[in-house]
């Protein structure tokens, strides 16, 4: 049975109760057997659809019955759960209990019968993937970035720095970008004069200025640009390394937001005679990047720092010991 039709059946009963079965089923384009099948199909549903026989007779709604202002078909309710779902666990949703007030909302207008079903969803998915710690933006900064990229109209903006100052700025905003758990808005920022990267979970406040901005330079990409903000992001240590392996590899192993990447083209480098990659990173810990690089499965040289080399080595003792 058709979900689609099945509403489209009930949204004719709401905006012309009385219709006969023979003129609902030429409006749907089905047969009049079809037809009570939906109206069974409804009244499953906790909606209560009544036939009146006779010349005049036809269907509609119980006199009385409110209709909810949402209506969902199975698959659409599914849908809407299982975004607002995923949207908690990685990040994607907003505002701290947005999801929550949102599935609420949704399970109150829900007729009985597919409301159950919606709950059992949300008790029995599990999700394998590591849940996103990020504290989530405000919507209402959100909503206000978007529609100044959108419309090319710069924000005024309250930004708190990773070290909790806040500065006022200028912002024309190029894009939104959703990026390992986190949102970010890139754009050029007035203070400095540069195309610069800010956490919207950072931004308390956003007003849009009405002033239009030009376009961003031909090419630009906001996804690009925040990636490469991200890998440029000071860490305790830099590090430099040159991998056997072709740039195309390499980049599909190791995105812009984790290292700057660039052919070695000298033979006899460092890669040996055949090149290979420079790999310019930055690493909070530097036995975690060893277990990085020796997980890419490629020989590879390192050029700095020297205590790089020790953790290489006393991961190579570990691997050892344990095989």
């Amino acid at each position: 049975m058709s979900t689609n039709r099945v509403l489209a059946f009930l949204e004719l009963l709401q905006a012309r109760p009385g219709l006969t079965g023979r003129e609902l089923a030429a409006r749907l384009e089905v047969d009049e057997r079809t037809i009570r099948r939906y109206v069974v199909r409804l009244g499953e549903l906790g909606l209560p659809v009544e036939a009146e026989r006779g010349r005049y007779g036809g269907y509609r709604l119980r006199p009385g019955y409110k209709l909810p202002p949402l209506m969902f078909g199975d698959d659409e309710a599914a849908a809407v759960v299982l975004g607002l779902l995923a949207g908690r666990r990685t990040g994607l949703s907003v505002g701290e209990t947005a999801t929550e007030s949102a599935l609420a909302k949704i399970r109150r207008v829900l007729p009985e019968a597919l409301r159950e079903r919606v709950r059992a969803i949300e008790e029995t998915v599990e999700v394998t993937s590591r849940a996103a710690e990020a504290p989530r933006p405000d919507a209402a900064a959100l909503l206000t970035l978007a529609d100044a990229a959108r419309r090319r109209r710069r924000v005024r903006i309250v930004y708190r720095s990773y070290r909790g100052s806040e500065s006022e700025r200028e912002l024309d905003p190029y894009g939104l970008v959703f990026h390992s758990g986190r949102w970010y808005v890139t754009g050029h920022d007035q203070r400095s004069g540069e195309v610069r990267t800010f956490r919207v979970d950072r931004v308390s406040r956003a007003d849009a200025t009405g002033e239009r901005f030009p376009a961003p330079a031909a090419g630009f990409d906001p996804a690009t640009h925040v990636l490469e903000s991200l890998a440029g992001v000071p860490y305790a240590h830099e590090v430099e390394v040159v991998l056997a392996a072709s740039l195309e590899e390499a980049r599909r192993r190791l995105p812009p937001a984790v290292a700057t990447l660039a052919p070695v083209e000298e033979p006899g480098a460092e890669g040996g005679a055949g090149g290979g990659v420079r790999v310019i990173a930055r690493a909070e810990r530097l036995d975690g990047m060893a277990r990085l690089l020796a997980g890419l499965g490629w020989r590879f040289t390192v050029i700095r720092p020297d205590e790089l080399r020790d953790e290489v080595r006393a991961l190579a003792q570990l691997l050892l010991a344990d095989s």
